[in-house]
């Protein structure tokens, strides 16, 4: 979700584009036929069952058949990406990562949550398949609820999307 009504994305513009450019690759955000792993972080699970309930139904409202998704249960969010690594080398199309890093009153978010991301990325970069950063790393347990209601701002829902919007246009880009 953006800010304000000037930084969103408007959706003609990749139309308008099309005048001044060779090659305009926008997503169609179609799921039917696409394999999707979801890694879940047990760790603040009530937060994690939330997102996992937002990506599910948005990848169903987009036609990800239901025995397309491979769901993987972990610990933690540090557990993550060796969770993603797993779900991609299973052959998946994208990985969603779900999960909670709730600031404490130690150091210890910080590690968490900067050594998840780190390691999400790399797997993606490495394997060439998209890997959606899809845990919250919020400062109180308000944020988290609030950015997993189960609505269309909820932060599960909107990782899915992103993932079948990277499978589209990597494909494109790819054939």
């Amino acid at each position: 979700m953006t800010s304000s009504s000037e930084t969103e994305f408007r959706p003609n513009y990749p139309d308008e584009l099309r005048s001044s450019v060779g090659r305009v690759v926008v997503s169609d955000r179609e799921g039917t036929g696409r394999r999707i792993g979801i890694v879940a972080a047990q760790f603040n699970g009530g937060i994690t069952e939330r997102l996992l309930e937002g990506a599910l139904g948005g990848l169903t409202e987009f036609g990800v058949a239901k025995r397309d998704v491979t769901v993987m249960w972990v610990p933690g969010a540090f557990e993550v990406p060796l969770g993603a690594q797993a779900l991609v080398e299973s052959g998946v199309d994208a990985v969603i990562t779900l999960g909670a890093v709730i600031r404490g009153d130690t150091g210890h978010y910080e590690v968490v949550a900067n050594e998840c991301a780190r390691g999400v990325q790399r797997v993606q970069l490495d394997t060439g398949v998209p890997v959606v950063f899809g845990v919250l790393t919020v400062n109180t347990t308000d944020q988290a609820l609030e950015r997993s209601l189960p609505d269309e701002s909820n932060k599960g829902r909107e990782s899915a999307l992103t993932a079948l919007d990277m499978v589209s246009v990597l494909s494109q880009v790819r054939s």
